[in-house]
C-alpha cells in the first residue's frame, strides 16, 4: 500500500462521513469484499482492511506500547511467543498476528462474551475455562482492548499495586 492511500483514510475519520469511507474502500479495492486479515496482509491491503473494519482498532505495536505503559510490566517469552508479565505472572500474550490473549477470570470472560462477543473468544480447551481470552485486537475497538488488557494486568498484579487511573 502506498502512502497516498492513507489520505482518504485520514479524511474518513470524521464521524458520519460515510461517503469518504466508501471512497477509501473503493480506492483500496475493498468495496464489497470480505478478506481474512491473513489474505489482506498477503495482498498488501492489511492496513486498509483494518481501517475498513474498525477505524479505532490497535496494531501489534500499539498493543505492545500500551502493555509497556502499565506499571512493572516486563516483556518476556512463553513457548516462543511474546508475553507481558507483572512480577513474573503473565497477563497478555501475542501468540499470533491475528489475535492476542489476555488473562481474565472465568466470570469476567463470561461477562465480556455476553456483552462484546463478536471479536472476543475463549482460548480453546482448559486454558479458556480458566479465563484466558482471545482478543481480535486488530478489529476490536481500542478502548475495549485497553480496558481488557488493564483488567488482565489487575488480575495478576499484587493487590497493593494500582494503576494510575484507579
Amino acid at each position: 500500500m502506498t502512502d497516498h492511500a492513507e489520505a482518504p483514510y485520514a479524511a474518513a475519520k470524521a464521524p458520519g462521513d460515510t461517503m469518504r469511507i466508501r471512497s477509501f474502500q473503493r480506492e483500496a479495492g475493498l468495496a464489497g469484499t470480505a478478506l481474512s486479515s491473513h489474505e489482506a496482509e498477503r495482498s498488501g491491503r492489511y492496513r486498509a482492511l483494518r481501517f475498513y473494519v474498525n477505524l479505532s482498532s490497535m496494531t501489534d505495536d500499539d498493543l505492545i506500547s500500551f502493555a509497556h505503559s502499565l506499571p512493572e510490566t516486563v516483556e518476556s517469552s512463553h513457548f516462543g511467543n511474546l508475553d507481558f508479565r507483572v512480577r513474573g505472572k503473565i497477563y497478555l500474550t501475542l501468540p499470533s498476528p491475528e489475535f492476542c490473549v489476555v488473562k481474565l477470570t472465568p466470570d469476567q470472560q463470561q461477562m465480556v462474551l455476553a456483552t462484546v462477543s463478536e471479536h472476543i473468544l475463549p482460548v480453546p480447551g482448559a486454558w479458556g475455562l480458566k479465563g484466558w481470552t482471545r482478543l481480535l485486537h486488530h478489529i476490536l475497538d481500542d478502548d475495549v482492548t485497553r480496558a481488557l488488557v488493564r483488567q488482565g494486568w489487575r488480575n495478576v498484579a499484587p493487590k497493593s499495586m494500582a494503576l494510575p487511573e484507579d
